[in-house]
This record gives C-alpha cells, structure tokens and sequence, in this order.
C-alpha cells in the first residue's frame, strides 16, 4: 500500500499532512510513503529527515499522486495535479465540499473515493480524527495571542504605586471549541471574559473557565443533533443584538468565532455597534474567511474603524503551522488507520462504518 502527499499552495496554506513523528505509524501499518521534494522544509524539516526515516522523495508531484492508493492533504488539490488521479484511488483532507462542489462531483464521477475530515460525526469513536476540533483549539488561543499584541495597553489588572490599571474585557462571540479555548486563554492572562453562544448548553462550559456568558432573555437552544450551532431566529437575533449593543460599550478586545457549517458566517457585530466601543477597541475576527461576525472585517487586512481595529484573517494556523501540522497529522493518520482491515493488510471502504460513511461525498 501506498500513501502520498504533495506540498499545499504555498501562498495559502503552510501546513503539513504528514510530519516525520507519524511515518512509523504509517509503515508498521505497512505503507510506503512517497513526498514531494522540499515537503516540510518551510516549516524547518528537511528531506533527510523523511528519508532517513523511509519516506521516498520525489521531484515530480504527479507521479506522487498517480501512484498513490491514498493521497493526504490539507485542502483540495488544483485541478492540474488532480486530473492524474485515477479510479478506487482515495483522497483525504478538508475539500469544503460547499466550495469545490463541481470539483468534488467530477472526481467523484471517475470512481474516486473522496474524504473530507469536516464532516466528521460528533460521535466519541471520532474524537481522534476531529480536525475541527484540533485546529479549532489553536485558533482561539492564537486569536487571543494576536488581538493582545496588537491592542494598546496592558491585559490584566495592575496595582503600583502610581495607580491601578483595570484589567482588560474580553468578549467571546461563539464558544465552541474555538471560543472555549479563547476564553481559557484570555483569562490565562489576566483578562475579564464575557461570552455569547446560541447554544445554551454552552453557558456551564464558559462558566466552568472563569467566563461570564451572557444570556439572551427568553432564549431558545439554538443546537444540532451533532453539536454545531443552527442559525437564530429574528427574534433572537434582534435581542441579541440589543444586549450585545450595551456589552460593547465596556469591552476592549472582541474574540469572533460564530461560524455555521457550509453557510455564510452570521453578521453578529453591525457598525452601529463599533460605533459604540472605545477607541482603541480590537476585534479580531476569526469567521472571516467565511464573510466575517463583525462588519467592516476584510479578509488579511487590519481595518480601522472609529479607532477600532477589526483584523481578519484567512488562515490563522499559518502562524503556527507547526503545532497545527501536528495535530492535523495525528488526526488523518487515525482517520488511515480506521479504513484499514488489519488482518489482511489492505484497504475496506466498508460504509456500515459511520465514520467513513459520513465523510465520503457521493
């Protein structure tokens, strides 16, 4: 069996799929495992690190790919590397299947197996596996790390003898695993955390890190079966806003991680609102890519509105490819693990497995 991955596009992605700690894994599996030349070099892993370890380099990245039984990856590969791909061959990474739809059904067409890891199911058998999760843990810490070095004065409360300085306040706009662990963060550091979430269920796990979660009165549990958030109502929206509006005026840095899966993410901070802060205020805005909770966000732009600065970004994890590169390794790797029939050392689609049934797009 074999396994390949090639180098993302550099200018959007700097994360690996495959780091030299999970090769063993992979060949006491029985893999062989071919890279493309220069693999994690961006990232301070050279290629004498890979071969020293087994790992075949190669130049040509479509021989990779065109021999490969499973290709690794961190987003969709471009269509010039994915028109080698041929049938039964099988493809795993986040391929945002809202996005490249008529991408994924042409490959799909030609018989090959498609696995995007977002669509995992919130089931404890997949915890192992759960991308979001993992790369959604260091995004919120590294939000709160980025909004405080760029915001103006000290974080938490200090006593001198020249006078006190109140400690900053922070909000959290969505507490999913993002949000929790931006909260856990700023609170680390000395900050007053609020938090809003849809979820209701929610409000003790804010609570159980030290936040203060704010509850729209009357409010209805906005959840999924599998655990995501489900978009408001008007009517909840409208209070929401209301009570958001008054919260603002106090608070100095906004965390924003509210994002529904496959929809525009929903506009939570409107400009009246910004309107309302304090000068020197900074939101950082972790929905972006998606269109952003706040308005005015750009995507990789640091926007100055009313002496707010609204930053969006539109992958915060290549400021930490490393740890994410990790994690995310450690994740497909399982994944791998699962679609194999140990004992006879071959790959089993076997789609009575919800796991696999889940992920693969038809």
């Amino acid at each position: 069996m074999k396994i390949g991955s090639v180098l993302e596009n550099q200018e959007t992605e700097k994360r690996i799929s495959i780091t030299p700690d999970i090769v063993k894994k992979y060949t006491s599996l029985g893999f062989e495992i071919f890279l493309s030349e220069n693999y994690g070099q961006h990232i301070g892993i050279n290629d004498d690190e890979y071969s020293k370890l087994g790992v075949k380099i190669l130049k040509d990245e479509k021989e990779i790919i065109g021999s490969s039984d499973i290709i690794v990856q961190l987003g969709m590969l471009s269509d010039d590397k994915s028109s080698v791909m041929r049938e039964k061959q099988i493809l795993i990474g986040v391929l945002n299947p809202y996005e490249n739809k008529d991408k994924l059904e042409f490959l799909a067409k030609k018989k090959i197996n498609l696995f995007s890891l977002e669509l995992l199911p919130r089931i404890t058998r997949a915890q192992s596996m759960d991308i979001l999760s993992s790369q959604a843990n260091l995004a919120g810490y590294k939000a709160v790390i980025e909004s405080f070095a760029n915001f103006e004065k000290a974080i938490p409360m200090m006593m001198t003898a020249a006078g006190t300085i109140p400690a900053a306040k922070v909000l959290v706009v969505g507490a999913g695993v993002a949000g929790l662990q931006a909260i856990a963060t700023a609170k680390r550091m000395g900050a007053i955390v609020f938090a809003t979430d849809v979820r209701m269920a929610s409000k003790e796990q804010v609570e159980s890190l030290g936040g203060k979660f704010l509850t729209v009165e009357g409010s209805e549990n906005l959840e999924t079966e599998g655990g995501y958030a489900k978009e408001a109502s008007e009517d909840f929206k409208l209070k929401q806003e209301q009570l958001l509006s008054e919260t603002l005026k106090k608070i100095d840095i906004v965390i924003c991680t509210a994002l529904i899966p496959g929809k525009k993410a929903p506009l939570i901070i409107k400009d009246n609102m910004i309107n309302n802060m304090q000068p020197g205020s900074v939101i950082y805005d972790l929905a972006a890519i998606q269109g952003g909770n706040s308005a005015f966000t750009e995507v990789n732009k640091t926007i100055e509105e009313n002496g707010v600065k609204i930053m969006g970004e539109s992958n915060i994890l290549n400021r930490l490819p490393i740890s994410a590169s990790s994690l995310y390794a450690k994740n497909v790797f399982n994944f791998v693990d699962n679609l194999l029939d140990k004992k006879n050392k071959k790959i089993n689609l076997n789609l009575e497995d919800e796991i696999i049934e889940k992920t693969l797009i038809k």
